[in-house]
């Protein structure tokens, strides 16, 4: 595979005048990355002899990392997947009294499953910051920048996604249903972001003092 022509595919097919892929999807993209390059420094602490001490730990946690790589992946391919069924929704007939309700219906269920999807790659990024934090207190020196921008990454993923929560849900009839997801997504970006801004800090000053 020519990954250099899949990068420029992808990215022509954002930068264009379809909606998909869109700010959700890219969100999902960036916790896969975060996931990714934690996997790269994991593998580049295996097999040094400095940290034999905790290979059998980078090993576990390129394995978990492995899986927050497909379940991003997927959730990107989700998130576009949902945002056509809204669109599909809103092209639904509307002649009739009907129609019109069955149309409604049809909308409200396409964006309750549309604000889902974000909602779980912020729950994806929650479960995975523990991961990069054991990374950067374990994992070769020589790769803490990498995993500082694994976490920016993964923050970006969770704030990004959390918006798309807000525009989703701001569409919903039932404002109930709408103040539960958009509050419980709150509390987990918030989180997200002090875990991450506490080990950036740590790692800015450990990059500083060399």
């Amino acid at each position: 595979m020519d990954t250099n022509s899949t990068i420029k595919n992808y990215l022509e097919s954002l930068s264009s005048n379809s909606p998909t892929p869109g700010g959700g999807n890219v969100a999902a993209f960036c916790g896969a990355l975060s996931s990714s390059l934690g996997t790269m420094v994991c593998n580049l602490t295996i097999g040094k002899k400095k940290y034999a001490n905790v290979e059998s730990d980078m090993i576990n946690l390129a394995t978990n990392l492995k899986t927050f790589v497909d379940d991003f992946t997927k959730l990107a391919r989700e998130d576009n997947e949902a945002f056509d069924k809204v669109m599909g929704a809103f092209k639904l007939p509307k002649e009739t009294d009907a129609n019109k309700l069955e149309r409604d219906n049809q909308i409200q269920e396409a964006t309750i499953g549309a604000s889902i999807v974000p909602a779980n790659v912020i729950k994806k990024c929650y479960e995975l910051i523990p991961f990069l934090i054991e990374i950067a207190d374990k994992g070769n020196s020589n790769s803490i920048s990498d995993v500082g921008v694994a976490l920016l990454l993964a923050d970006t993923a969770a704030k990004g996604a959390y918006l798309n929560v807000l525009i989703n849900c701001s569409s919903l009839d039932n404002q109930t249903i709408a103040y539960e997801i958009i509050k419980q997504n709150e509390l987990f970006v918030n989180e997200i972001s002090n875990q991450v801004e506490l080990k950036y800090e740590a790692i800015l000053s450990s990059l500083k003092k060399n």
